[in-house]
C-alpha cells in the first residue's frame, strides 16, 4: 500500500469519530500554543533587554559611588563620597581608549510650572552624556561646558516631563520651571528614549549640569557617578578594568583595601536580568511542556481504544495479506496524522495569541522561526513516541483471534 493510500485510510479512519479525534487533538493544540506562547513572551523580553542595551551603548561604563563605613557600620553601595570631578578629569586624560566622560548627580525633587507639578528625577551630568547614550534633542538644545562651569540655572526635560507640564508635543524652550525655590530655564527637550535596562522610565527626567545639582539643589562637593564610553565595544572591559586601576590610586587604596566606588559595564548590568528571564522563560516552557505530555498520553489513550475497536478489521486485513509491518505503520501513521494537525492548529493559535499579547497588553513578544520548527516536530516526535505502542499492540494480534472478536 502507497503512503498516500495509507494517510488517506489514517484520515477516514480518523473521521469516523469527529468528536473524539477533536478532543484527543485539544491537548496538544494547547501544549503546542502554550509553549510557542511562553517562548514567544521569554523572546521577546530578552530582545527587549539587547535593544535597551544597544539604545544606551554597547561600550558604555558606569563609575558609581562605593561602600562607606563608618564605626563599623556599613552603610552599602553608593554611600561613599569619595568621587569627585578630579576622578573623572583623570579618567579622561590618563585612561586610553576612552571617548567620552560625563560626571553626575541625581536627587528627586518636585517641579512646579503654573498650577502643574510633577515628582520627578533631577540628573546632573556634562556635556557629553547625550554622545554617551546616542540620546538627541527634540527640541532645543543640551545644555554647553559654559553652563556647566557657571552652574547655570537651565534644564532639559524629558519627555514624560514635558508632557505632564506643558502638555504633550509641546515646545516649552524658553518657559520658566521651579524646583523648590530655584527658577530654571528650559533650553531643549530629548527625544523619546523608553524604559532603560532595569525597567525605569528614562523619559521621566530632568537634566541639568551637575555643578548646578551641586550648588543649587544638594550642596555638596562630590559626585555620585561618571558615566564613560569607550572608543569601541570590545575594548570596554579593557578600559573598565584601566578606569578601575586608576581610581584605585586616585583614592589611595593600598592592596588588601576595599573599593570604595563600582566600575560596571552595561553589559554587565544587563546580564543579570537577561539570565533571569531566560531562567523563568526556560521554566514556563518546561510547565507549558507538561500540555504536550498530556497531549501526547490522549493520543496514546485514544490509538489503544482505536485497536480495541478495530480488532476485527485488523484480523481481516491480515487474513487477506497485510503483514504485522503494514498494520504497524498504519496506526503510526494515524498517530502522527492526529499530533501534526493538533501541532498546526497549536502554532497558529501560539502565534496568535503572542501577537495579541502585543498588541492588547503591550508585552513584548518574539515567535521565532525555530521556535515553531521545533514545536512542529516535537509533535511529530510525540505521535510518534506515543502512538508507536498501540501500533505494535495492533501489529501483534492474532489474525484468527481478532477474527473472533466480538
Amino acid at each position: 500500500m502507497s503512503l498516500f493510500m495509507i494517510l488517506r485510510v489514517a484520515i477516514k479512519a480518523l473521521g469516523r469519530n469527529k468528536m473524539r479525534t477533536g478532543l484527543t487533538m485539544l491537548g496538544m493544540i494547547i501544549g503546542v500554543a502554550a509553549v510557542i506562547t511562553m517562548v514567544a513572551l521569554g523572546s521577546g523580553a530578552q530582545q527587549s533587554i539587547e535593544d535597551q542595551i544597544k539604545s544606551a551603548g554597547t561600550n558604555m561604563i558606569t563609575v558609581s559611588a562605593g561602600n562607606w563605613s563608618s564605626g563599623g557600620v556599613r552603610r552599602g553601595w553608593g554611600s561613599a563620597t569619595t568621587l569627585s570631578v578630579d576622578d573623572a578629569r583623570a579618567i579622561r586624560e590618563q585612561v586610553p581608549g576612552v571617548q567620552y566622560v560625563a560626571a553626575g548627580t541625581n536627587t528627586r525633587t518636585q517641579v512646579v510650572f503654573g498650577n502643574q507639578n510633577w515628582s520627578t528625577r533631577v540628573q546632573g551630568t556634562d556635556v557629553e552624556l547625550p554622545l554617551i547614550r546616542f540620546w538627541p534633542t527634540e527640541f532645543g538644545t543640551f545644555f554647553s561646558e559654559t553652563d556647566v562651569a557657571a552652574a547655570a540655572k537651565v534644564a532639559v526635560l524629558g519627555t514624560i516631563v514635558r508632557d505632564t507640564l506643558f502638555g504633550e508635543g509641546a515646545d516649552p524652550v524658553g518657559q520658566t520651571i521651579r524646583l523648590g525655590k530655584h527658577p530654571f530655564k528650559v533650553i531643549g527637550v530629548m527625544a523619546v528614549k523608553g524604559p532603560g535596562s532595569f525597567g525605569e522610565d528614562q523619559d521621566d527626567t530632568i537634566f541639568m549640569p551637575y555643578t548646578t545639582v551641586q550648588k543649587k539643589l544638594r550642596g555638596i562637593r562630590y559626585i555620585q557617578s561618571i558615566t564613560v564610553s569607550a572608543i569601541s565595544a570590545p575594548e570596554t572591559i579593557a578600559v573598565s578594568e584601566e578606569i578601575a586601576a586608576l581610581l584605585r590610586v586616585q583614592h589611595g587604596l593600598i592592596p588588601g583595601d576595599e573599593d570604595d566606588f563600582r566600575v560596571r559595564t552595561l553589559e554587565e548590568m544587563a546580564s543579570v536580568r537577561s539570565e533571569t528571564t531566560r531562567t523563568m522563560t526556560s521554566l514556563l516552557a518546561s510547565i507549558a511542556g507538561v500540555s504536550l505530555l498530556v497531549g501526547g498520553i490522549g493520543i496514546m489513550n485514544i490509538m489503544l481504544v482505536s485497536v480495541t475497536e478495530r480488532t476485527r478489521e485488523i484480523g481481516l486485513r491480515m487474513a487477506v495479506g497485510a503483514k504485522g509491518k503494514d498494520v504497524l505503520f498504519q496506526f503510526l501513521v494515524e498517530a502522527i496524522v492526529l499530533s501534526l494537525f493538533g501541532g498546526s492548529i497549536g502554532i497558529g493559535l501560539g502565534v496568535g495569541l503572542s501577537r495579541g499579547i502585543t498588541q492588547f497588553l503591550e508585552w513584548p513578544t518574539t515567535v521565532s522561526p525555530d521556535a515553531v520548527v521545533v514545536a512542529f516536530g516535537f509533535a511529530a516526535i510525540t505521535g510518534i513516541f506515543f502512538g508507536f505502542y498501540p501500533a505494535r499492540k495492533a501489529a501483534s494480534l492474532d489474525p484468527i483471534e481478532s477474527l473472533r472478536f466480538e
